[in-house]
């Protein structure tokens, strides 16, 4: 397939609304669009249409249990979609759309299940970026779009990332700026009396119970760190299950004292690389949780790109809400192979 690529950012308005219509109008017809968001590249389709919902699991190898998210673009489009009363919802709307926040409701019969992997439940969200917000505005439909990358390899967050791995695999590709979140969104599960976070990221738990005035649970498997226990999980949201984000190296987190994980990383990269090893090093600055959450996958996709053998990542601190989430990634990129040092 050949595909046609938008440099949104270089393009007059005129030319942005042009590119943005004949993106609209592929999805309309069942193609496959990939779109950035402010947490990652997206690739979508129309989320109702059940032949083009099955070409975004082709396209991305993945697997057909895990759940997809449909971007919309206002309440009325979320109404269209569930089958509940919206009450927590608008709340949590209110604060947090259009933004990295996605909630999981009871679906309506219009939803098919292979867009909410076998579930009756369905995951939405309003991303916050005006081109993903068009685009579904003129699409007049619920847009799926799970990360625009190949199934259990790291999220795209740039657009040369989607070009790489996409190119050939869809219609169109709408290039925009990198993302400025770099991690996915949070995903919290409404169907039950207790809310719950399904998947973490920058929306903490802490914000979540400001708003609604209660406590926000957390799935156990949003924190888990064991791999065999993890293939025991029935998806309710994307990343509950399977290894994700995975670079092509060996990666190893190293987990303990900040001056401890240094000389560890030192020690372990000079053994390595005397044994004619490439390695890289990912160990960010302590407490800039934001900036781990943004670079995270673009440095792993890096790695790659520099052909390294070995991935030595400091791990980062969990009490954080920020740096629970990113290690959330960091764990299921590294397959859970932790070191305490």
């Amino acid at each position: 397939m050949d595909t046609k690529i938008f440099d949104i950012e270089k393009l007059n308005l005129k030319e942005k609304e042009k590119a943005i219509y004949e993106a609209s109008q592929a999805i309309k017809s069942g193609e496959l669009v990939i779109f950035p968001t402010e947490t990652v590249y997206g690739i979508g389709a129309d989320g109702l249409n059940y032949e083009a919902v099955s070409n975004i699991y082709k396209a991305k190898g993945r697997p057909s249990d895990n759940p997809l998210i449909l971007h919309v673009c206002d309440l009325d489009m979320v109404r269209d979609v569930t089958d509940c009363d919206l009450g927590v919802l608008e709340k949590l709307a209110k604060a947090f759309w259009p933004g990295p926040f996605t909630a999981v409701l009871k679906k309506s019969e219009k939803v098919p299940l292979i867009t909410t992997g076998g579930l009756d439940t369905v995951a939405v969200r309003i991303p916050d970026n005006d081109i993903a917000v068009e685009l579904i505005r003129k699409s007049g439909t619920p847009i799926a779009a799970p990360s625009a990358n190949i199934s259990g390899k790291p999220s795209p967050t740039k657009p040369e990332h989607v070009i790489h791995d996409m190119s050939g695999k869809v219609k169109i590709i709408l290039c925009g700026d990198k993302c400025r979140v770099g991690i996915e969104s949070t995903i919290i599960d409404l169907t039950n009396e207790e809310p719950m976070i399904l998947r973490p990221g920058i929306i903490s738990a802490t914000q979540i119970s400001k708003v609604i005035g209660r406590t926000v649970a957390m799935d156990a498997a949003a924190s888990i760190k064991n791999r065999e226990s993890e293939n025991d999980v029935n998806p309710k949201a994307p990343g509950m299950k399977y290894k994700h984000y995975a670079p092509s190296a060996q990666m190893i987190i190293l987990q303990g004292k900040r001056s401890d994980v240094e000389r560890e990383i030192t020690e372990i990269k000079k053994q390595r690389e005397s044994q004619g090893e490439k390695v890289g090093v990912i160990l960010f600055e302590e407490n800039d949780f934001e900036n781990a959450a943004r670079e995270l996958f673009s440095k792993l996709r890096k790695m790659d790109d520099d052909g390294v053998d070995l991935i030595l990542a400091g791990a980062l601190d969990e009490k954080d809400e920020i740096g629970f989430a990113v290690m959330n990634r960091m764990l299921k990129s590294a397959g859970y192979n932790v070191r305490e040092v």
